[in-house]
């Protein structure tokens, strides 16, 4: 395979920007209310920060972060993206089956914008709304007096729509609505509220876009690099979009969701100087790498346009990962799809033989030596990085409570000073991340996966269900991290204690997996 080294441009933010469009906020109060800058990366497992292990490359900017912040060691998302998003959005876990449902990705995939009106429709259509009472994230801070805006890829779950975006309260939102197009980063065109704005210069159909799990080779290298039709790199207009929305709203209390589609499928302008020498990496781990250069790059651009405009002492900074760490560059002799051991060539079924970075041959070691990956119900699927920052408010702190995705609605409401009329599946960790105080030791948090759903309690113990061989599994994180030691034998009250619970939050039924 050709061997190129590509020259790294960084991007660097014009000295003006286009305004944010149809955004009325003349009824907002003016500020007396903390700003809050949500930032969701896609896929990105803890073991690619450094500050958490990583050794290939840095992540300066996230890093000062976790160092000058309160990170949560025991933080859980959905074990894939939609479930998690929808979690968030929502307050609900998604063992849940009755709060939403999660339309399948690629109602916008084409090039064409003819058929957007009928596709909505159709989404539209197969939608669950809340209750009008049961809040949706945005619409919690909309109570306090916030502007809300999200920029970046997918507002709920696999398909959403405009109509959807406005019911869940947005103010402003700008980027994909298909979780399917948002792995092509060249679209031809991306949504601004009730507009579909063309991107001159991007005229594939794709949108460039990278099957995640293509194993590279020398044709899809090629096509990769191929860059006609691919003009314009969409991270870089959201970062651009996220700056002009910080701008224009500076005088008045927002929340920010900067939800990048980095470090999805290895796809980037140009390798980042820091990895291209790295001889240890092949050609697609360092496109990769940079992708992930490129996010913690944007994180630098945010903290600093804060910093300029005087809002760092005012402005709660949240950085997140949707779920564990996925394997986004496949290579023959490398690491592998379906995975397996390289050196027994033992295939890994998540129950007998559980997946790990080391004996799968995963360079980054993405999920910072925990089993499994997204999809799964073990730690590597589901655990997530979770930082907290706001200077001179916040003391550098690790906490050790068990939080959920979900629990983040309840959180802002607190935050925000605003009641909730229904009770969410989260409850407000506020406590433990502004007092230090701890969590109940029994509360708990589910999820769902591939495998099965699973629960985790606070002081530790966490059962597993296996759906194919319906099997449960029990182990404590705390003393076990790797979920090496299936305990169940030795403590079957507790095994049976916690399977009834999660029956229970399972609708009465555990083989719901995972629920599309």
């Amino acid at each position: 395979m050709c061997k190129k080294v590509f020259i790294y441009i960084s991007f660097i933010l014009s000295a003006s920007f286009t305004a944010v469009q149809a955004v009325d906020a003349a009824e907002t109060p003016m500020k007396d209310h903390p700003n809050v800058v949500f930032i969701y990366a896609n896929d990105m497992g803890k073991g690619l920060l450094s500050a958490y292990g990583q050794k290939h490359f840095t992540t300066p900017n996230i890093d000062a972060l976790i160092h000058n912040g309160v990170s949560f060691s025991y933080a859980f998302g959905g074990s894939v993206s939609a479930h998690a998003r929808a979690s968030l959005l929502t307050g609900y876990h998604d063992c849940n089956k009755n709060k939403w449902r999660i339309s399948r990705g690629g109602a916008y995939i084409k090039e064409d914008t003819i058929d957007i009106h009928e596709n909505e429709d159709f989404v539209n259509g197969n939608n669950i709304l809340l209750p009008e009472n049961d809040l949706y994230l945005p619409q919690v801070f909309g109570k306090a007096g916030y502007v809300t805006a999200q920029i970046g890829m997918l507002g709920w779950g696999n398909t959403t729509t405009r109509n959807q975006m406005f019911l869940h309260g947005w103010d402003y939102f700008y980027g994909y609505l298909d979780h399917m197009r948002s792995q092509g980063y060249y679209p031809a065109f991306l949504f601004e509220n009730d507009r579909i704005e063309m991107i001159e210069g991007n005229t594939r159909i794709d949108g460039g876009r990278r099957f995640i799990y293509e194993m590279e080779n020398e044709a899809t290298y090629n096509d990769r690099w191929n860059m006609e039709g691919k003009k314009i790199y969409s991270p870089n207009l959201l970062i651009e979009k996220t700056i002009a929305f910080i701008r224009q709203f500076k005088d008045k209390p927002f929340f920010l969701m900067y939800a990048t589609p980095l470090p999805g499928p290895a796809s980037i302008p140009s390798v980042h100087p820091e990895v291209a020498n790295n001889t240890a990496l092949t050609q697609i781990e360092k496109e990769y790498a940079s992708m992930m250069k490129l996010l913690d790059e944007h994180v630098g651009v945010i903290m600093s346009e804060l910093r300029d405009l005087g809002l760092e002492e005012n402005t709660l900074i949240v950085i997140a990962s949707d779920n564990g760490h996925d394997i986004c560059y496949l290579q023959k002799n490398r690491i592998e799809k379906p995975f397996r051991n390289i050196n027994t060539n033992e295939p890994f079924d998540n129950l007998y033989s559980k997946y790990y970075s080391d004996k799968a041959g995963d360079v980054f070691n993405g999920n910072m030596g925990m089993a499994g990956l997204k999809g799964s119900n073990l730690n590597g699927g589901i655990n997530i990085p979770l930082v907290f920052y706001w200077k001179g408010k916040l003391k550098r702190r690790v906490c050790e409570d068990v939080v959920s995705t979900c629990d983040f609605l309840p959180a802002m409401a607190d935050f925000s000073g605003v009641k909730l009329e229904t009770r969410k599946d989260g409850i407000s960790f506020l406590p433990a991340l502004m007092k230090g105080r701890k969590l109940p030791q029994k509360r708990f948090v589910t999820v769902s996966s591939e495998d099965g759903p699973a629960i985790i309690v606070n002081d530790g113990w966490k059962l597993r269900f296996f759906t194919k061989l319906k099997k449960y599994e029990l182990y404590h994180i705390r003393k076990d991290p790797e979920e090496k030691y299936d305990v169940t034998l030795r403590f079957p009250d507790k095994a049976e204690e916690l399977k009834k619970l999660l029956i229970e939050q399972c609708d009465g039924n555990i083989d719901n997996g995972i629920i599309f």
